[in-house]
C-alpha cells in the first residue's frame, strides 16, 4: 500500500538525497515537486521519508525531459497525468521536440565553425554568410519602431540622451550583463523553482536594476508592461526562446511577481 513503510520495499527503494544525485536536482526541487503533485514518492521509511520506486524514477525523468524542453510545471502535470497517453508516447513526443532542437543548435555550431575557419584564413564572409543562420532578425528594425511607439515619452529621450555616449565597450557591458540575467534565469527555469520564488522575483528585480543602469528609470509599472510585451511580441518571444523554451512566459511571470510583492 502506498505511503505504508515496508522493509523489502524500502531496501528497493530510494532516498531523495539518492534520486536528486542520480538526477542532478536538488532535493529542495523534489520536495517542492512531490508538494504540488508532480512527483510523490511511491513510499516512506520507517522514519517517515520519502522513499522513491523505479516508477517513480521513470517519471522524474519524463518530467526532467518536459523540463528540459521549457515546459511549465503545470503544462507537465497536464500532460503526464493524460490517461489518453502512454509513457511510450511521452518519449516518441519528447525525442521529436529534442531532435528538432538538435538539428537548430547544430546549425549554429556550423556557422560558428565556419567563421571560424573564416578568420582562421583570412577571409572576409558575405554579409549573408555571416547572418543567415539568425533567420529575418533585424536589430535597426526594432530602434525605427521603439522610436515610433514610445518616441514621446520621457523613458525613451533618457535612453537616447544616455546611449549615444555609449563606447562599443559600453555597448558589450550592457549586452553581458543582460547575457547572464538571461543564462540564470534560464538555470532557474532549468532547476524547476517556480517563477513566484524569491530566486525568480529577486533576478526579476536584477532586471530592472540593469534597465535603470542602462537606459532609464524603469518603474514597476514599465517593468510589468515589458514583460508582458516580452509575451504579446512574437520577435522578443523568439528572443527569449532561443535562449531557453519557455523562458519569455517565465520572465513575465517573475517580473509580474516581484511588481506584486514591491507594491
Amino acid at each position: 500500500m502506498k505511503g505504508v513503510p515496508n522493509q523489502r520495499a524500502e531496501e528497493m527503494s530510494h532516498s531523495v538525497g539518492q534520486v536528486a544525485g542520480f538526477a542532478g536536482v536538488t532535493v529542495r526541487t523534489l520536495h517542492h515537486y512531490d508538494e504540488i503533485g508532480l512527483l510523490s514518492p511511491s513510499g516512506r521509511s520507517s522514519a517517515g521519508h520519502r522513499r522513491y520506486d523505479d516508477a517513480d524514477l521513470d517519471r522524474l525523468q519524463r518530467i526532467l525531459f518536459y523540463r528540459e524542453l521549457g515546459f511549465p510545471l503545470d503544462e507537465v502535470a497536464v500532460l503526464l497525468d493524460d490517461p489518453a497517453t502512454d509513457p511510450r508516447e511521452h518519449l516518441r513526443r519528447q525525442h521529436a521536440l529534442l531532435t528538432d532542437r538538435i538539428d537548430r543548435l547544430q546549425q549554429m555550431a556550423k556557422a560558428v565553425e565556419h567563421a571560424m575557419e573564416a578568420k582562421k584564413m583570412g577571409i572576409n564572409l558575405a554579409p549573408e554568410e555571416k547572418f543567415e543562420v539568425f533567420g529575418d532578425f533585424d536589430p535597426d528594425e526594432h530602434a525605427e519602431e521603439a522610436e515610433r511607439r514610445w518616441g514621446g515619452t520621457d523613458a525613451y529621450k533618457e535612453s537616447a540622451r544616455r546611449t549615444a555616449s555609449y563606447t562599443k565597450e559600453d555597448w558589450q557591458r550592457v549586452q553581458a550583463q543582460a547575457e547572464g540575467i538571461n543564462r540564470r534565469f534560464a538555470d532557474l527555469l532549468a532547476s524547476g523553482a517556480p517563477a513566484e520564488s524569491e530566486e525568480a522575483m529577486d533576478l526579476a528585480e536584477e532586471h530592472r536594476g540593469w534597465i535603470n543602469g542602462s537606459y532609464y528609470f524603469c518603474t514597476y509599472e514599465i517593468h510589468t508592461c515589458l514583460g508582458e510585451m516580452y509575451v504579446a511580441d512574437e520577435r522578443f518571444t523568439e528572443y527569449y526562446e532561443a535562449v531557453r523554451p519557455g523562458l519569455a512566459f517565465y520572465v513575465r511571470d517573475a517580473i509580474l511577481a516581484n511588481a506584486v510583492r514591491k507594491a
